[in-house]
């Protein structure tokens, strides 16, 4: 217990010392999660279009040439950046640049952190989500295809309105789960200077040698972001999803068995609520009347 007490006193003092360098880790965090999961999903909606143009035989040898040339470098771009760990891929892309090309691709300053820091997560995200959306490109059901083509539609106007609609909805929980691992995998940018939260934590405790308690408030500040980037993923796919509530149409006989909708307030001719169903009633007992 007076463990725990001391804890809660040590987290206090250095929340209270330090929450402005916190809060500034938290926002760089932020920016550079956002940021580079959007140019990363934005890169590997790219890779992943490209990997799924059809290549036929009867096509023109350059054309297929070109597109397997297209195919072996987005597999090589993708298995080297899946395959190696994001810190490595910082340090040889950060310091490896400015050595292969004697400075003349260098970054200074932290304007050239920033830049190095956004290119290295947003690259690693771009292989990623390459795979992710030939998945979701693939997932759609083939059928669909040949029929926007029987329709006279192009390849382009194929995926734009009929695949990529239903591919980005499947892909939308793998876009999510890039970002959250994203929040986390910032963290490694610390190797080339980048101060983020946990860059944060290291200089805080470079200065106090609080490290636990230190550690505590990034585990609680790294949890607190990722439950509420997953709350607002699910809220975005059940916008997505639409309303699970409908009602068949019921105006007419026959659509019942069309699979139509109506709405809600609207009666049929059957329903004794609805206007056909009181006029054919009257033109009934009208006949009636008239009869006797």
């Amino acid at each position: 217990m007076d463990k725990l007490l001391k804890l809660t006193e040590d987290i206090k003092i250095l929340w209270t010392n330090y929450s402005d360098q916190y809060l500034i880790g938290i926002r760089n965090t932020l920016i550079l999660a956002v940021v580079a999961t959007l140019v990363g999903c934005l890169i590997g909606f790219v890779c992943g279009i490209l990997n799924t143009i059809p290549c036929a035989k009867q096509d023109p040898p350059l054309k297929r040439f070109f597109l397997k040339l297209i195919r072996a470098i987005v597999r090589i771009y993708v298995e080297v950046f899946r395959g190696t760990p994001m810190v490595l891929q910082a340090v040889f892309i950060f310091y490896g640049l400015p050595y292969f090309t004697d400075g003349a691709i260098s970054f200074k300053g932290m304007s050239g952190i920033w830049m190095a820091a956004m290119v290295v997560v947003s690259v690693n995200t771009g292989a990623y989500m390459a795979e992710s959306v030939r998945g979701g490109i693939n997932s759609v059901d083939s059928g669909q295809t040949e029929g926007a083509k029987a329709i006279g539609m192009t390849h382009v106007q194929t995926m734009t309105n009929v695949i990529m609609p239903q591919a980005i909805r499947n892909i939308i929980p793998q876009i999510g789960n890039n970002f959250i691992i994203n929040i986390k995998d910032t963290s490694v940018m610390f190797v080339i200077g980048f101060v983020e939260f946990f860059g944060a934590h290291r200089n805080i405790v470079g200065m106090n040698l609080k490290y636990f308690p230190s550690a505590v408030i990034e585990m609680v500040g790294y949890l607190t972001l990722t439950l509420v980037a997953s709350f607002l993923l699910r809220w975005l796919e059940k916008k997505m999803d639409g309303s699970d509530h409908y009602e068949l149409v019921q105006e007419d006989p026959l659509v019942m068995t069309a699979g139509t909708y109506r709405h809600p307030n609207r009666g049929s001719c059957l329903d004794e609520q609805s206007r056909e169903f009181s006029k054919a009633g009257k033109r009934k007992s009208g006949r009636q009347e008239g009869g006797r």
